[in-house]
C-alpha cells in the first residue's frame, strides 16, 4: 500500500485529550473547522441536520447558541466542530485561527447584508495574514425561502458585495480564494456543500479517488459514491461529474436504508454463531510424549477463509469474466474473505504474525431505479465497506445480473484497500497524539 504522507500540520489540526482508563489517554489528532455566522443565520441547523440527522421542521425549535459548543464527529478523519455564537469576533473567540484548517460563514440569503459581510470580511482578512492555507467556505443558507430566479440573484449579489468590500481595504485581498455555496436544509444541498468542504481536508483523497476510478471502470458503474453512513456525506468520488439529481437519489437511497437497518439481523454474524477456534489440546501417548489432538469435526464455511494478502489486489473487468474471476456470484456473507477472521486448525501453528480479526459480516443492497428516475435498466447498489462507509454504485441493470460476482468480487478489494487507508490514518494521527 503506498504510504500517505501530510498528515498532522500544525495549522489544520488539533490535539484533544480525554481521561481514559488510567486517567491520561490522548485521542487522536483532530482537524478543527470553525461555524462561524450571525444569530439566526442556521449555523446550528446545519450541523444538526447534517450530523445529526435532525428532520428540518424541528430545527424550529433548536435554542439559540449562546457560547461556543464543540463538536466531535470521525469519518474517515476525526474532525472537531466548533459552532459559535452570532456575537463571536476575533476578540471574542480567544483561540488564533491557525488552529482551525476551515472557515464557515454562514449568511441567510434573506438578511440584510451589511453586518454578516463586514463580519466575514474580518474573519477573511484575518485569516489570510495569520494562516493563509485556510480553506474558507461561505454557505448562503435558507436557499428554499426564494424562487429559483431571485435564489440566483441574491446569490450572486453576494458574492460581488464580498469581492467589492476586499477590493476597498487593499487590492491585495481581492484575490483571496473564498468558496460560495447555496445551501437549504429541506434538500441535500448541506449535504453537497459539507462534503466539499470535507474533501479538502482528506490527505488520502486521491487513493480513494484513484481506487473508484478502477471500480467503475472494471465493474462498468457509471458513478461511484464513498458515504460516510451516519452523516451522508460522500468522502470522496470518482472522476465523471456529480450530476445532483444522482447525488440526491443515492442520498435518500442510504437514508432509507439507515431507518431499516436495525430492523433486521444478520444470523451468520450473530455472537452465537461466531465460533473462536481453540488451540489443539495435548493429549498423553503410551510413550509418555504428549501430541496435539485435533477436533474430529470442524465445520466450515467462508468466513473461515484465511486473509488475502494486500499484495493479490487486482481488479476484474466484467467482460473478461469467462477466463478470470469467480464463475459463479458471492452472497453478501461470502462477499469478504479477505476480511475474515478464524484461521483454521491447519494454519493454527503458523507462526507468520496476523492482523487483528475484523468483523466478517457486510451487508449489501440493491434496487432497480424507474425510467424516470436515472434512466432505464440501471441498478443502484449499497455495499459496506467499513463500520463507518459505505459503496453505493450504478451499474446496468444487464451487468449487475449477469455478472454479479465479478462486481462483488472487484468491491472485496475495494474494501480492502479502503480499510488499509483507513488504519494508515489512525496510526499517523494516534502516533501524532500520543
Amino acid at each position: 500500500m503506498t504510504s500517505l504522507n501530510g498528515y498532522g500540520s500544525s495549522s489544520s489540526t488539533v490535539l484533544s485529550q480525554t481521561n481514559g482508563v488510567n486517567g491520561h489517554t490522548k485521542s487522536p489528532l483532530r482537524t478543527k473547522i470553525l461555524l462561524l455566522g450571525m444569530r439566526r443565520a442556521g449555523k446550528t441547523s446545519i450541523y444538526e441536520y447534517v450530523f445529526n440527522d435532525l428532520p428540518a421542521k424541528q430545527t424550529f425549535y433548536l435554542e439559540t447558541t449562546t457560547r461556543v459548543t464543540k463538536h466531535h464527529y470521525d469519518t474517515v478523519i476525526p474532525l472537531e466542530i466548533w459552532d459559535c455564537p452570532g456575537t463571536t469576533t476575533l476578540e471574542t473567540l480567544e483561540t488564533p485561527l491557525t488552529q482551525f484548517s476551515t472557515l464557515i460563514f454562514v449568511i441567510d440569503i434573506q438578511d440584510l447584508y451589511q453586518q454578516p459581510i463586514s463580519r466575514l470580511v474580518d474573519f477573511v482578512i484575518s485569516a489570510y495574514q495569520d494562516n493563509p492555507n485556510m480553506n474558507l467556505e461561505v454557505f448562503v443558507h435558507k436557499a428554499d425561502a426564494l424562487s429559483e430566479e431571485y435564489k440566483i440573484e441574491n446569490f450572486r449579489h453576494i458574492q460581488q458585495r464580498v469581492s467589492e468590500e476586499l477590493l476597498d481595504i487593499s487590492e491585495e485581498y481581492e484575490q483571496i480564494p473564498i468558496n460560495f455555496h447555496l445551501t437549504s436544509i429541506y434538500d441535500h444541498s448541506a449535504h453537497e456543500a459539507f462534503s466539499r468542504v470535507l474533501h479538502k481536508l482528506i490527505d488520502s483523497l486521491p487513493f480513494l479517488e484513484d481506487m473508484l476510478n478502477v471500480f467503475c471502470s472494471n465493474s462498468q458503474s457509471s458513478k461511484a459514491f464513498l458515504f460516510d453512513t451516519k452523516s451522508r456525506l460522500y468522502v470522496a468520488t470518482d472522476a465523471s461529474p456529480v450530476d445532483p439529481p444522482t447525488h440526491s437519489l443515492c442520498n435518500n437511497y442510504l437514508q432509507m436504508l439507515n431507518s431499516f437497518g436495525p430492523l433486521y439481523k444478520s444470523v451468520s454474524a450473530s455472537p452465537l454463531r461466531q465460533r473462536t477456534i481453540s488451540p489443539p489440546e495435548l493429549t498423553p501417548t503410551s510413550s509418555g510424549v504428549t501430541s496435539p489432538t485435533t477436533p474430529h469435526s470442524v465445520p466450515t464455511s467462508a468466513s473461515e477463509t484465511p486473509r488475502v494478502p494486500s499484495s493479490s489486489l487486482q481488479h476484474t473487468s466484467p467482460s473478461s469474466s469467462s477466463q478470470q474471476g469467480p464463475s459463479t456470484p458471492l452472497s453478501p456473507t461470502q462477499s469478504t474473505p479477505s476480511v475474515s477472521s478464524p484461521i483454521s486448525s491447519s494454519s493454527a501453528s503458523s507462526t507468520t504474525p496476523r492482523r487483528k480479526s475484523k468483523i466478517s459480516f457486510y451487508p449489501c443492497a440493491s434496487t432497480s431505479l424507474s425510467p424516470s428516475a436515472s434512466g432505464a435498466g440501471t441498478t443502484l447498489t449499497y455495499h459496506l465497506i467499513n463500520p463507518k462507509l459505505a459503496l453505493l454504485a450504478l451499474l446496468p441493470t444487464s451487468v449487475y445480473e449477469s455478472r454479479r460476482g465479478l462486481v462483488e468480487y472487484n468491491v472485496v478489494f475495494f474494501r480492502e484497500g479502503v480499510q488499509e487507508i483507513c488504519e494508515v490514518e489512525d496510526e499517523i494521527r494516534k502516533g501524532g497524539g500520543g
